[in-house]
């Protein structure tokens, strides 16, 4: 009798093991968000704001005001030693200069995202590729020495803020790198 209610017992424990693993099984896995996990590997990496003049005919003509700011990876950052400020601002001054991919004269031709990955590939052929994860340009505007000197001369009232290329990303959170 014993014998029967231990194996009664038994059968029991195993058909509530193999249901409730069959079960476990069928259920579908849990989403994983991707672009969350992206996001705890990167640290961002804030640009200073970088004032560019523009030379025409050896005189100068205006300037770019820029802030470009970057979501780096964490782990390879670490192992960076060289000055990402002077890097950005060498980029930015071979990219709006060098090769002028921004016409005064067409203001709506600029390709913003021709420009963040032109950024992205060349400080990653610098740095060790996949440092740079994201560029994020949080100003890119163009004041004129004719805007410059109206806008001193008003004494501050109604300045002309400049011919605006692209509307800036709004970063919110503090710098996390001190060090860069």
């Amino acid at each position: 009798m014993v014998k029967l209610l231990l194996t009664g017992l038994w059968v029991c424990i195993v058909t509530l093991g193999a249901v409730y693993a069959s079960v476990q099984m069928s259920m579908p896995a849990l989403p994983v968000d991707e672009e969350a996990r992206k996001k705890e590997l990167q640290e961002l990496v804030r640009g200073e704001s970088i004032t560019i003049p523009v030379i025409s005919n050896g005189a100068i003509t205006g300037y770019f005001l820029s802030r470009v700011s970057f979501m780096m990876d964490k782990e390879k950052i670490r192992n960076v030693k060289l000055p990402l400020t002077e890097l950005t601002t060498d980029e930015l001054f071979t990219l709006l200069i060098g090769n002028k991919m921004v016409d005064l004269s067409k203001p709506g031709a600029f390709d913003l995202e021709k420009f963040r990955s032109s950024i992205k590939d060349d400080l990653n052929g610098k740095l060790g590729d996949g440092l740079v994860a994201e560029v994020l340009v949080e100003q890119l505007d163009y004041l004129s020495k004719e805007d410059i000197r109206n806008n001193a001369s008003r004494g501050n009232k109604n300045p002309n803020p400049g011919q605006k290329i692209v509307e800036g990303v709004k970063i919110d959170t503090p710098p996390q790198s001190a060090d860069h």
